[in-house]
């Protein structure tokens, strides 16, 4: 029996957004603009939920870690990206691709989770108002971010080690702006039926459970809302659902059409295209999202204005 000569890849080449070098150096400069607003938008959040003291509630503890998953998530991605379009050369080594593969992953599950631990804390908080400071305490806060963090790591690790038992002999050019998993299973040889199998029902596990825990958590907070008697009371509750709702529905509508929607003939560009959604421009939305309409925020970032201004008097 003849054994075939394999060259296996060492290299991957990012196609990225553009070849083309007109277009790659105004999307540096947007790119980039981004970047730092994101990071600039939810370092900012962090800051003001770690120095004000009105600010240490459970949905604000939880909005501290989502915005330090999203700073960690585009650092994991987009300077590599500024560094292709910078230079036009998309070429990275195969264990920087997985490195990178698996930091994504990882964040990318704990915020799936996260988000839904947000929501059964905004379900405890307008359903069960009696009873949440008891029931969200300290430690339960602690111990739905740990889980989130957590159940991040390990899905990446088990989509990682499945990806790394296939062969990646043949063609080493990514059509994509970083390694995403389902892009970079097609380059691999032979058949990767089972492995596809594996990863589709870990990110079905990954994705819907969670998406569970939101739609239950909202729908009993629906169905809450409208028996209330005030109506200033049934306002607040739904402003301050729905900038969740938000994230939510931008979150998990481009990963499940990316992870999960099973595609025959798919446009090229289709998967890079979305994903610029929740790389790039939910991270970005967030901040903006969370604060726009919140006066709790609104009120820290005076209170912090004013002590500058005061404090630069004397």
């Amino acid at each position: 029996m003849q054994t075939k000569n394999l060259t296996y890849v060492t290299e991957i080449i990012l196609v990225g957004l553009s070849s083309h070098r007109q277009t790659q150096i105004p999307l540096f400069f947007v790119i980039l603009l981004m970047y730092l607003l994101t990071v600039g938008g939810n370092l900012l959040i962090i800051l003001l939920v770690r120095t004000n003291s009105h600010l240490q509630t459970p949905m604000y503890f939880f909005l501290m870690h989502l915005s330090g998953l999203e700073i960690c998530y585009v650092t994991s991605t987009l300077p590599q990206m500024l560094a292709h379009l910078k230079s036009g050369n998309g070429t990275m080594s195969f264990t920087r691709c997985m490195v990178q593969l698996y930091v994504s992953l990882s964040l990318g599950a704990a915020e799936c989770v996260l988000l839904g631990a947000m929501a059964y804390d905004r379900y405890l908080a307008i359903c069960h108002p009696l009873t949440y400071a008891i029931v969200m305490g300290r430690w339960r806060q602690l111990q739905l971010a740990l889980v989130s963090w957590a159940t991040g790591f390990l899905f990446a690790l088990i989509n990682t080690v499945c990806t790394l038992r296939l062969s990646f002999c043949g063609p080493n050019h990514l059509n994509h702006f970083f390694c995403e998993l389902p892009m970079l299973v097609k380059l691999a040889c032979g058949d990767t039926h089972v492995t596809e199998v594996i990863l589709f029902v870990l990110s079905t596990v990954a994705s819907l459970g969670p998406l569970s825990v939101i739609l239950t958590s909202y729908g009993l907070i629906l169905s809450t809302v409208l028996r209330m008697p005030s109506a200033s009371g049934r306002h607040k509750a739904f402003s301050t659902c729905a900038s969740h709702l938000a994230v939510v529905t931008m979150f998990y509508g481009t990963i499940i059409s990316v992870y999960l929607i099973p595609r025959s003939h798919p446009a090229p560009d289709r998967d890079k295209q979305i994903a610029v959604i929740y790389v790039v421009i939910t991270p970005l939305l967030n901040p903006i999202i969370y604060t726009l309409r919140n006066k709790d925020i609104h009120r820290a970032v005076m209170k912090v204005l004013q002590r500058k201004v005061f404090g630069s008097k004397y």
